[in-house]
């Protein structure tokens, strides 16, 4: 199994061009199951979770094909990929694949509307929390489908066709805003969706959708209206840039110091992260081809955070920022709102040397004037990234187990950092 090798202690310097959005890619690559044209996507990043749904989506007869750059020794790494799901093979979603990914139950919402059924596996809960399916599976009711649940599936019907609703979610949901869009794009009448999920992701999918032909309002506020049309065609759209990406390596900077260009960054993504960093005592300025980062060795000072729902700071960031507040002269309090068990983090960074204290889902961060390296163990995607900013900054060698769960969500990590200073290898097991 490989690791990752940190030896901390080099400031970061140079250009960190940043990937299309894993949460962008995923939903966009789920809407071609709506259509039998070719949706061809631009800027997909080559990850782990994105080569599994592609897997999964072979599963229901999509086809695909990558134009682009499959080796990664350019900087510019980018794919072009097209995907058409002309023939509708089997609209299940078995428990092996759904259980890999839970993203994956997202199709879902296209078969249903497309095929007037759908036979998904319940994907279970995660290391971050039980994240349960029930405001997918009301929002779709609220269009009018038949659902049933039974043998660890969710079975979903509309023999007559998905009909417009007014519906308003009583939590926020990104994926199942997504599922809804999708599926209220073939929908027969106006959709109303209130207290929607207001996410880039979720904009860039209504983009997109609206791309193929769909009527889609409202993407980004507190209210979607979606008039249903007969059918989709294929488009050519382009995934936005990964703002969690953009967070994570403005930390790195801020943690080690120095001076980074986060080419194709966009701001206006991620205001809120920004803001925590700037307060933090980081320099961020926007530029024409992306974002600037820079720390001149200054002390960071500590900041309280809690984690909302878009606009607010990004539950995805949580982890990066505490392994920044770890050394920080002061102490910060980050409360988690999003998800109940996502602290798993900070028994791996306490091996580092970090104080941090837990009191229900506020942690407290006394900053401590040195962090030493030690072999940790990654236990999700974003907790994994923090044990890697925290050894940028900490004495000695720190090893990071279990990596696999980096590959999920960030593109090349290791090249991006060593183009910058960082000395940081992957060690294959």
């Amino acid at each position: 199994m490989d690791q990752i090798r940190v030896t901390g202690g080099n400031a970061l310097s140079g250009v960190i061009p940043i990937s299309g959005a894993k949460n962008a890619s995923l939903p966009l690559m789920i809407a071609s199951l709506l259509t039998d044209d070719t949706l061809t996507l631009e800027n997909v990043p080559h990850l782990a979770d994105v080569e599994s749904l592609i897997r999964i989506l072979g599963n229901h007869g999509v086809d695909y094909s990558v134009t682009g750059r499959r080796q990664a020794e350019d900087s510019n790494y980018a794919r072009t990929v097209h995907f058409t799901a002309r023939n509708i093979v089997d609209t299940t979603a078995p428990y092996e694949l759904v259980s890999k990914m839970r993203a994956s139950f997202w199709v879902i919402g296209p078969l249903l509307a497309r095929m007037g059924e759908a036979r998904v596996s319940l994907p279970g809960g995660c290391a971050i929390g039980t994240r349960p399916v029930d405001l997918f599976i009301q929002s779709l009711s609220a269009l009018g489908a038949d659902i049933e649940i039974e043998n660890g599936y969710v079975h979903a019907s509309a023999k007559d066709g998905l009909k417009g609703a007014h519906y308003r979610f009583p939590k926020v949901s990104v994926g199942a805003t997504h599922v809804m869009l999708m599926a209220a794009s073939l929908a027969k009448g106006d959709t109303i969706i209130e207290n929607p999920a207001r996410e880039p992701e979720v904009v860039n999918l209504a983009d997109c959708l609206n791309a193929m032909g769909a009527k889609i309002e409202g993407a980004g506020t507190d209210e979607i209206r979606v008039t249903g049309v007969t059918s989709l065609a294929g488009a050519r759209h382009r995934v936005i840039p990964d703002r969690i990406e953009t967070g994570t390596y403005a930390m790195a900077v801020g943690m080690t110091g120095g001076d980074v260009l986060l080419k194709g960054a966009r701001a206006d993504l991620l205001d809120s992260a920004l803001g925590v960093l700037r307060e933090a005592g980081i320099e961020i300025t926007d530029v024409d081809d992306g974002v600037r980062v820079y720390r001149n060795g200054n002390g960071l000072m500590p900041v309280d955070v809690r984690t909302d729902p878009y606009p607010g700071f990004p539950t995805d960031l949580q982890a990066q920022l505490m392994g920044l507040m770890t050394r920080s002269t002061g102490t910060a309090h980050i409360t988690e709102t999003i998800f109940e068990n996502r602290f798993m983090h900070v028994q791996e960074l306490a091996r580092l040397g970090a104080d941090i204290s837990l009191s229900g889902q506020t942690a407290t961060v006394r900053g401590v004037p040195v962090l030493k390296g030690a072999p940790v163990m990654a236990t999700d995607l974003r907790a994994s990234v923090s044990l890697v900013i925290a050894g940028l900054a900490a004495e000695g060698d720190t090893t990071v187990n279990r990596v696999y769960h980096l590959d999920r969500g960030f593109e090349r990590l290791e090249a991006k950092l060593q183009a910058c200073g960082a000395d940081i290898e992957r060690i294959s097991g």
